[in-house]
């Protein structure tokens, strides 16, 4: 099969322009954030989050690469807390126009403002904040994590099949857990469903021994509701309300039932090769960043390989094409959308040990696609820079 395939690849109308070969250099440049402290230790983050997928990425894309000539690299670049981000994106941008972007929504932005950066391709394989695919968008950014909208509404999807219309939540006062909170209101609101009573965590106390004390309390106030729904995204106290509520209900959002761009446990589609190969690679289980990344980088191979080119231009066009789809272990061909840079995908709700389920869920139709009923569908974004 080695021999054949080789043989095809030789009859393919690419092979004689890609035998002169193609540099393909790739950076992943992530700006270190302080991390507020949290009610518990049991999950450090890691400190190749992100960089880690990006490699396996690359590790995929000289496959690939090597029977065409090819010839793709990556750097990883880590400016530290305080840093000046925009300078390093300067400095990279001198040796390749092709950025993976671990950072906040405002260095992102002040990245893809630059002059330098105009004929770039930049990928956001961090940042959630639905405003970057609205009216914050940039024509050179593309995003390869799902935005807060998505999350929700696959999570809302699921409550609404469920028949759970009662829903209540418990949401952090950190600015991450804000936007979360926020996105959840929209997601019940466009799919028909109110979310009741809502409370703020506002306890100090170590929930390590007081959460059997403090949490019925909290959501006793709550009143009746079928889910209870938590924004929680620092991973600060959601740990502590299973099994801890007034009511016995299920908990979804941050904990319990979660919506992510990856969890460990997917294991359909081919995605227990994966989960092996980066088990491999990084010494742990990928996460949503790790997955994110690695989708940046396979775009960037498989755009190269349809296209033939390493050029920014020609790569961005094709990906936003309908020609371009990426196989990503998620039972669907991803796309990007072209009306905002998004990504497509299927977003998994997974429990700590099984996968509940994956939205789109059926029954829940679209014109085009059904990725689409997951975030900011063409009417409902406000970007103007992809039109």
């Amino acid at each position: 099969m080695r021999f054949l395939f080789t043989f095809l690849i030789a009859l393919c109308p690419a092979a004689p322009a890609a035998a002169a070969g193609i540099e393909v250099p790739a950076v992943y440049l992530k700006q270190q954030q302080p991390q507020p402290p949290t009610l518990s230790n049991l999950d450090p983050r890691p400190r190749d989050l992100g960089a880690a997928g990006a490699r396996l990425g690359l590790a995929d894309n000289l496959t690939t690469g090597s029977f065409l000539g090819h010839r793709y690299s990556l750097e990883v670049v880590t400016v530290p807390e305080g840093g000046d981000f925009a300078a390093a994106v300067r400095a990279a941008l001198a040796r390749t126009p092709l950025l993976i972007l671990d950072a906040p929504k405002p260095a992102l932005l002040a990245a893809a403002d630059l002059p330098e950066a105009q004929a770039a391709l930049l990928f956001n394989a961090a940042s959630p904040d639905t405003g970057l695919r609205s009216a914050d968008c940039r024509r050179n950014l593309l995003h390869t994590l799902p935005s807060d909208l998505m999350r929700s509404d696959a999570l809302m999807q699921f409550a609404l099949m469920k028949r759970w219309s009662g829903l209540a939540m418990i949401s952090g006062s950190h600015p991450q857990d804000q936007a979360f909170a926020a996105a959840l209101r929209q997601s019940a609101a466009k799919f028909g469903l109110k979310i009741g009573a809502e409370a703020t965590w506002a306890y100090g106390a170590d929930m390590r021994r007081n959460a059997a004390q403090e949490v019925p309390l909290l959501t006793q106030e709550l009143g009746r509701h079928d889910l209870l729904l938590v924004a929680d995204e620092l991973q600060d106290f959601a740990r502590y309300l299973p099994y801890n509520t007034w009511l016995p209900r299920p908990v979804a959002g941050s904990e319990g039932l979660v919506p992510a761009a990856w969890a460990p446990v997917v294991e359909q589609w081919g995605a227990a090769q994966l989960q092996s190969r980066f088990q491999d690679l990084a010494g742990r289980g990928m996460q949503a960043r790790d997955y994110a990344a690695w989708a940046a980088m396979r775009s960037i191979g498989e755009a190269v390989t349809r296209t033939n080119s390493a050029d920014a231009a020609v790569l961005r066009r094709f990906m936003l094409s309908e020609d371009f789809e990426l196989a990503g272990f998620k039972g669907r061909p991803l796309s990007y959308r072209g009306w905002n840079g998004q990504l497509r995908q299927p977003v998994p709700l997974a429990t700590p040990r099984a996968l509940a389920a994956q939205a789109p869920l059926p029954g829940f139709l679209h014109q085009h696609s059904e990725l689409d009923t997951l975030g900011l569908d063409a009417p409902e974004s406000n970007c103007g820079a992809f039109q």
